[in-house]
């Protein structure tokens, strides 16, 4: 019984589902039928139908509307973000060339100071890149890239485009060291440029330093130039090397000209020392020759 009511069930499901079903084709086929049919009636109609069930649905585009609208917003949003971080990376780029220009820029400036500074023509000069800074927290030096493959000799002096740096203390093939003149060991012969008086300038490990065994301290005056002296022969004289400042504690020192915080590039001189002079014929000239009996007469 019970399969049979099920039978007879599935079997009205399918009358009724072919009966909607064909129903729905024919109204669809009077739809078109209908929309299809070229009369002004007919057009009417239509427009009538059109005017009455449209504004009704326009509700139904809203979502629509909205999501075509977020779609294209995304779709903008995106395209502005794009375009963000290529300007991004256009800045770093412009900001990486800006700094290496800076840098070339720098380096320029400081080989032209380097050119501009006159010294005797007798004198003649090399240059070298500061490779690294070789001291300690007790030593102040520099490492430079010319060594004795450059003629580099212990002794000459060495500076930037401002004024003295310092003294070559080691020379290796390719390399050579520079003690600075604030390093503890550095002892140069100066001179007061306004009253001509002599000292050494002695390294203290600052930045400033100390004038020693001048004779008259009290005739020297803050913002004297200090030149090297030449004294010893250890320096070519007139180097400009900086000018005098006066400590808190009334301490006569220099400020060097030189900018030691920022060494890029060093001038060495070359400088040979004074042939000795062992015999008074080499201080006047060559000694005559003796004359002959024969030559007296």
């Amino acid at each position: 019984m019970v399969r049979e009511r099920s039978k007879n069930t599935d079997v009205y499901s399918a009358v009724a589902y072919r009966i909607i079903l064909g129903i729905l084709i024919t109204l669809l086929l009077g739809v078109f039928l209908f929309w299809r049919i070229d009369s002004p009636r007919v057009e009417q109609i239509r427009m009538n139908i059109i005017d009455k069930v449209i504004p009704n649905f326009s509700w139904a585009g809203i979502p629509l509307t909205k999501a075509f609208d977020l779609l294209l917003a995304a779709k903008s949003y995106e395209e502005i973000f794009e375009q963000n971080q290529n300007l991004r990376r256009e800045l770093q780029q412009m900001k990486a060339w800006k700094e290496a220009a800076l840098q070339r820029e720098q380096e320029n400036a400081k080989l032209l100071d380097l050119n501009k500074v006159r010294l005797d023509p007798k004198f003649t000069k090399i240059t070298g890149v500061v490779l690294a800074d070789s001291g300690g927290p007790f030593r102040q030096t520099v490492l430079l890239n010319i060594g004795k493959r450059d003629g580099i000799l212990d002794g000459w002096a060495a500076m930037d485009g401002l004024g003295l740096v310092g003294r070559i203390s080691g020379v290796a093939e390719k390399t050579s060291r520079v003690i600075l003149l604030g390093d503890t060991s550095s002892r140069i012969p100066i001179k007061i440029d306004s009253g001509g008086q002599r000292a050494l300038l002695i390294g203290d490990n600052t930045r400033y330093p100390s004038i020693e065994f001048l004779e008259y301290p009290e005739t020297v005056r803050p913002g004297d130039r200090v030149m090297t002296s030449g004294d010893g022969d250890v320096f070519p004289p007139g180097i400009l090397v900086g000018q005098v400042i006066k400590s808190q504690t009334g301490k006569l020192r220099v400020m060097l000209s030189a900018d030691t915080q920022r060494l890029d590039f060093l001038r060495v001189i070359r400088h040979l020392p004074r042939e000795k002079v062992n015999t008074a014929g080499g201080l006047v000239g060559q000694p005559s020759t003796q004359l002959s009996p024969s030559q007296n007469d």
